[in-house]
């Protein structure tokens, strides 16, 4: 018998039981921050108006693997002093930004301090890995952490004002390129890998469960394709991003959701963070999208 959600989120422990709860409480935060917003909007924009909601929970989700013990320690270079306080201290961090821009208070300053500390990831931890080690994975790595930042400067951008704003427009302009090319790229992987999970192409593979699979991923790519080139070209974008980050919300609910119930219910730590982290980090590519449609103003390419 399948366990059901509540037995399966009362087993759980350690690492996966911080990260399903500070998601859990943000989804709820963030709702009621965003309810409001999501009652006035009409058709694809109450989608569009979940994106601080999809951007918040997976930050938390991040904030609470780093302060359960989920990173281990040999993440953190070796030529930093005091590596264990730099763990707790992006946990903290992280779940600070995560209240910040679930209720949009001072979103300005923790969008741009996300994307930041994304920006520094990749250039401590991500890029030289992948240029060590080399292959797919870890330079799809070093491109999704480029959208997660782009995408906290888009929603920064979008706090100081936007176009009216000088300093706000020109994060708007780096966010959209870093995450049109995170598009095009992924896009690409999809033809390439049509049996990977959708959205940020990794090694996990679509359970076969899933019908037409390979269609899937096949259409999800030319979404990806399409829209990096609207975000690239600036033509069409608030349609494009509604759209593309809807498509890849749904794929977290309908394909990452069940598969993440699934590893909860199995035995093992490892695996019930692995699929934790997998659908947080989807989420929150598809909120990276879909402030770029928050960050163009209705009527505009």
């Amino acid at each position: 018998m399948q366990p059901t959600i509540l037995a399966v989120f009362l087993e759980l422990s350690g690492t996966p039981l911080s990260m399903s709860a500070a998601g859990l409480a943000l989804l709820v935060i963030g709702l009621f921050a965003a309810k409001k917003g999501i009652v006035q909007a009409r058709g694809i924009d109450k989608v569009v108006a979940l994106t601080h909601l999809c951007f918040a929970i997976p930050l938390a989700a991040f904030g609470a693997e780093h302060l359960s013990g989920g990173i281990p320690l040999t993440m953190v270079p070796s030529y930093m002093p005091w590596r264990v306080f730099w763990l707790y201290f992006v946990g903290v961090a992280l779940i600070a930004a995560s209240l910040s821009i679930a209720t949009k208070i001072q979103v300005r300053w923790s969008g741009l301090m996300v994307g930041v500390m994304m920006f520094l990831f990749v250039a401590m931890l991500h890029l030289p890995g992948a240029i060590r080690v080399g292959g797919r994975i870890p330079w799809t790595v070093v491109i999704r952490e480029l959208s997660f930042g782009g995408g906290g400067w888009v929603l920064a951008g979008i706090a100081m004002g936007g176009n009216r704003d000088r300093l706000g427009k020109s994060l708007i302009a780096v966010g959209r390129a870093l995450i049109a090319i995170a598009a095009i790229a992924f896009g690409v992987q999809h033809f390439l890998h049509p049996l990977g999970l959708p959205g940020v192409p990794l090694q996990k593979q679509m359970p076969t469960w899933v019908p037409a699979r390979e269609f899937i991923d096949y259409l999800t790519g030319a979404f990806l394709i399409v829209g990096g080139v609207c975000f690239l070209l600036r033509r069409k974008t608030r349609l494009a991003a509604a759209y593309l980050g809807a498509w890849i919300v749904l794929l977290v609910a309908v394909i990452y959701g069940p598969v993440l119930i699934a590893a909860l219910g199995e035995s093992g730590s490892g695996v019930k963070v692995e699929a934790l982290n997998y659908f947080a980090d989807t989420l929150l590519f598809g909120a990276v999208i879909l402030s770029l449609a928050r960050a163009t103003t209705a009527g505009a390419s």
